[in-house]
């Protein structure tokens, strides 16, 4: 009899919600793998919207000043929480996590404090930091150069402690850039569609914390990386630096590497390839 399948724990990045993997949800369930996606602290149903957004008349000084209700969310609590998450699933053994973009440092913080709850840890297009860096240093880093989120985001992030996205914006071409920096593969009603699902801010403090990793703890896991190759949010260049850095600091357990055609969010442009990737046993 072969092994039981491990179940898939599914965690979203910035602005996105759990909503975000329902399409990939449905394949891996149909496949008869038990699969569960949670909102991060300050998302989803956790999120708070600044009321600037509804506000009228609508004031843009204030989208630009206002403080975020998630400014006070930081990497700690964030992290807590997603291993309470993790636990309720691994009821009867470990897990397979997978998360997306920043979602990827959460579950690097997860995975360290508690390794045994996970038996794989999947990052799509997801920051993978090393020990001790913050994510903000690659989002600001030279690979990362040309990304479109700087382009979209309005305000200070360290004045309102969030970065933030304008969603209710009608510029045109501002709403151009939002579809190409999530969805550039996304027919533009789908992606118009998932963008009236975002959350306008994520909480910066997440950003700029940092993990302490170690041999037995998150070094210890064993992890697949999967490169989108059309991503213009994290780009390319990123995502390999992280897993050549990984693959550095713990060669006894190096990364397996997976490439998808794909921009950022392969999980809404081709569920069925990800689901694909995510049923083969880990």
């Amino acid at each position: 009899m072969s092994p039981r399948p491990t179940p898939l724990l599914l965690v979203h990045g910035f602005w996105f919600g759990s909503w975000c993997w329902s399409e990939v949800i449905a394949r891996v369930a149909a496949a008869g793998r038990v699969a569960q996606a949670v909102d991060l602290a300050g998302h989803g149903l956790r999120a708070r919207r600044p009321a600037c957004l509804v506000n009228r008349p609508f004031d843009p000084d204030e989208l630009a000043t206002e403080v975020s209700p998630v400014s006070h969310v930081d990497l700690d609590e964030a992290g807590d929480l997603l291993v309470s998450q993790i636990r309720r699933l691994a009821q009867d053994g470990p897990v397979t996590a997978v998360a997306h973009s920043m979602g990827g440092a959460v579950l690097t913080r997860a995975v360290q404090q508690a390794p045994e709850l996970v038996a794989h840890a999947v990052y799509l297009a997801a920051f993978m930091p090393g020990s001790g860096v913050p994510s903000d240093d690659y989002a600001r880093s030279p690979e990362n150069a040309d990304s479109l989120v700087a382009q979209v985001m309005r305000g200070d992030p360290g004045v309102i402690g969030a970065l933030r996205l304008d969603l209710a914006s009608a510029d045109a071409g501002y709403r151009r850039r939002l579809r190409a920096a999530f969805f550039d593969d996304l027919a533009p009603d789908a992606a118009e569609a998932a963008i009236g699902l975002l959350t306008p801010d994520s909480p910066l403090a997440m950003q700029l914390d940092a993990t302490r990793l170690t041999r037995d703890g998150w070094g210890s896991v064993p992890r697949t990386y999967v490169v989108c190759e059309r991503d213009r949010a994290l780009r390319p260049a990123v995502q390999r630096r992280l897993v050549a850095e990984a693959d550095a600091a713990f060669p006894e357990n190096p990364t397996s590497v997976v490439t998808l055609d794909s921009s950022h969010s392969p999980f809404l442009s081709m569920p069925d390839r990800v689901a694909e990737i995510l049923a083969k046993p880990h």
